[in-house]
């Protein structure tokens, strides 16, 4: 996925904020689904950030284009591993392996990951 560096996303100096870094990487999973007609969430089932660990490389400024690139780690019954890296050009600039917990919202208890997301994450168990 792109993503283009606004002023919001920056200190007064053009640089980006370091939280910015996980929006980016959260709206690159988003986009995932999005881009297949899908919500990122079905009913009462979805993912929730159990994790992370964030290694930042290089800053991003203001007007930079950057991309988010997502692969699959780990794949468990009721959760995953993601690591996602955000690149400038060809040079990574951010890292992060984040664990996602599949749930039922309304109990509020782990579920199984259904098919649907799956295919969406292009995953087979």
């Amino acid at each position: 996925m792109r993503i283009r560096v606004y002023y919001e996303d920056t200190d007064c100096g053009g640089i980006v904020y370091h939280s910015n870094y996980l929006k980016f990487c959260e709206r690159a999973r988003s986009e995932m689904f999005f881009g297949k007609g899908k919500m990122p969430y079905n009913q009462n089932l979805g993912f929730v950030v159990k994790s992370l660990n964030a290694d930042f490389i290089k800053s991003a400024r203001l007007g930079d284009e950057l991309i988010v690139k997502i692969e699959v780690l780990e794949l468990k019954k009721v959760q995953l591993t993601l690591r996602q890296e955000v690149f400038k050009g060809e040079e990574k600039i951010f890292s992060m392996d984040v664990k996602l917990g599949f749930i039922d919202f309304e109990r509020g208890k782990p579920s199984e990951i259904t098919q649907e997301f799956l295919e969406v994450l292009e995953c087979k168990r």
